[in-house]
């Protein structure tokens, strides 16, 4: 941090569920500051607890704000983040800060990031990346009582997790994040030839190695993404995880996209994310994460593999859990 005072707010580029924010607003208020996008699977695993501390300390003065920086391009569209909001059941205060002014008035680097301010403004904790939830809550819990609030006992939060949320299974998790894109991929394993940012038929090699992937069709890999230009084209992806997702969206924005998913070749059955069926079809229909297959009864070394069944697809970043 550049300053152990709350930075204020003004860099924002508009508001969801509040009117803006600003210091007369805070004062004498314990202050949570969550840094988020909404295709943020970290954010996402965080998001549950983030809420039920708002749920549970609101009335007792603590205020929670999120503010959303994108990743993304799409994530800088308002009513991509007006969406998320309402399907993830974020009702406290939204800093949209699509300029990352906020971001850097924090001198932030994650996402998620939270800050924690006493009601004199200073800050006096924060987290970033997943985990240290009781450590957090203690924190609102000592502050608020600092503040004269005391109406809240010591437990802490008993969240029942769902979907997206349900946290990471990190003792058999061992694939990483991996971008679609050439600015960060990596482990691509398609035969190379040819420059990026044109269309070429990719291939998909006989055997890959634990989180090497592929593309098979006519696709164009961009800095951020590889779009898929033909009738029918291949993501595939060899994974160690109990969760497969995926960033993706159709071009334009307003198409839709079918799609089948295939695990070691066969559909996923019972191993279906909240995105696919036991047969493995779904749709691309919207620029967010999909959740592709969660897997039931335990976690290998494994072939993730979707075939999109019309032009337009976009595929931004596999992530796991």
């Amino acid at each position: 941090m550049r300053e152990t005072h709350l930075p204020g707010f003004e860099g924002a580029t508009g508001w969801l569920n509040s009117e803006p924010l600003t210091p007369d607003d805070l004062r004498g208020k314990v202050v949570l500051v969550d840094f988020w996008t909404y295709t943020c699977i970290n954010w996402l695993r965080t998001l549950g607890y983030v809420r039920a501390w708002w749920e549970k300390y609101a009335d007792q003065g603590l205020v929670v704000v999120g503010v959303h920086t994108p990743e993304f391009p799409f994530e800088r569209d308002v009513e991509n983040i007006r969406e998320a909001v309402k399907d993830m059941r974020v009702e406290y205060p939204v800093a949209i800060d699509s300029d990352y002014r906020v971001w850097n008035a924090f001198a932030n680097s994650y996402w998620p990031a939270v800050y924690i301010a006493d009601a004199e403004g200073k800050i006096r904790h924060h987290q970033f990346g997943e985990g240290g939830y009781e450590e957090c809550e203690r924190v609102i819990q000592r502050l608020l009582r600092d503040a004269g609030r005391d109406g809240f006992g010591h437990d802490v939060v008993a969240v029942d997790l769902e979907g997206f949320e349900v946290q990471a299974d990190w003792a058999h998790l061992q694939s990483p994040e991996t971008y679609l894109g050439y600015q960060h991929g990596r482990n691509f394993a398609s035969p190379s030839g040819g420059d990026f940012d044109e269309r070429r038929t990719y291939a998909v090699p006989d055997n890959l190695e634990r989180n090497q992937w592929a593309l098979g069709g006519d696709w164009t890999v961009e800095r951020g993404l590889s779009v898929l230009n033909g009738r029918e084209g291949r993501v595939v992806f060899r994974f160690h995880a109990r969760d497969v997702n995926l960033v993706m969206g159709p071009r334009p924005k307003e198409s839709s996209v079918p799609f089948r998913v295939l695990v070691d070749g066969e559909p996923p059955g019972a191993d279906h994310g909240l995105d696919v069926d036991e047969n493995g079809n779904g749709a691309v229909v919207q620029q967010r994460l999909y959740q592709l297959v969660r897997r039931r009864n335990g976690v290998d070394d494994s072939t993730f593999e979707i075939t999109f069944l019309a032009p337009g697809a976009e595929a931004y970043c596999f992530t796991f859990g």
